[in-house]
């Protein structure tokens, strides 16, 4: 399978499990998720929740920073680096 479509397809999946945290916010387009106060801390708990659960990962203290958070892409960046 060519990996862009498996991005793709990650991607979506996780977008789709942004939504279920907060299907209000546009997680495909939203580049300042944090800097835009879009989010909230209580939001970020359960992203962090969601995403240790979804894809077996600790996200350690030292992750959960602004430049991680700010869109869906940094987020997915993130659980790349972590798995």
């Amino acid at each position: 399978m060519d990996n862009n479509i498996v991005e793709d397809k990650s991607m979506n999946e996780l977008i789709e499990l942004l939504r279920e945290i907060r299907d209000d916010v546009d997680f495909e387009n939203c580049k300042e998720l944090i800097d835009g106060k879009v989010l909230s801390s209580f939001d970020i708990i359960q992203i962090i929740s969601t995403l240790d659960d979804e894809y077996d990962i600790s996200i350690p203290a030292t992750e959960i920073v602004p430049e991680n958070f700010n869109s869906a892409e940094a987020i997915y960046s993130m659980i790349q680096r972590l798995k």
